[in-house]
């Protein structure tokens, strides 16, 4: 779904702007994808993983996310480079539909900057303009403090454990936890 646009001023002064992916953005958000795998082990996906991904596919997923009704998709702008994006999905099955999952990724050079509460703010907004959702849900990677840390913020609490759900490149195992944040209905 197409959202409406957000401007805010970040923690250090500069301008910022949430609002949906456009076709222009493909390039930006293609070496976005590939810059935030390579800066956080907290990612799913890798740099070498990016390589699937191709312009004509990007665009496709950004129009497809532009014109569904059960998901939408945000990106930051600030000087006119993608800083980082989230989504939100609404569950499509009957028993299910009162659920929405979110995702964030931020470039490390924004993080502290005020861009993931902003961020948060209007997927709850969103969220809560969907009739009948009443839950928001994510997942996150231990040792992520600094996530954690935004997510407990904006309401999100742990509600469960999916242990060894990640292997690093060191191979070392990680636990995935969800969270939900109940909406006010």
């Amino acid at each position: 779904m197409l959202t409406r646009e957000v401007p805010f001023v970040l923690k250090d002064g500069r301008r910022a702007l949430l609002r949906s992916p456009r076709k222009e953005d493909v390039s930006g958000l293609l070496d976005y994808l590939v810059k935030s795998a390579g800066e956080s082990e907290f990612i799913l996906r890798t740099p070498e993983e990016c390589g699937k991904y191709t312009p004509e596919s990007e665009l496709r997923w950004v129009e497809s996310m532009n014109a569904s009704e059960s998901a939408a998709v945000l990106v930051c702008e600030v000087d006119g480079r993608i800083a980082g994006n989230c989504d939100i999905s609404r569950r499509v099955n009957q028993k299910t539909l009162h659920r929405a999952a979110v995702a964030i990724a931020l470039l490390h050079e924004f993080w502290g900057l005020g861009i993931g509460t902003a961020m948060f703010q209007e997927l709850i907004h969103i969220a809560e303009g969907w009739e009948g959702v009443i839950q928001m849900e994510l997942e996150f990677v231990e040792g992520n403090s600094r996530a954690r840390a935004l997510y407990e913020k904006m309401g999100f609490r742990i509600t469960g454990v999916r242990p060894d759900a990640f292997r690093l490149k060191d191979g070392s195992l990680r636990n995935e936890y969800m969270m939900i944040r109940k909406l006010a209905v």
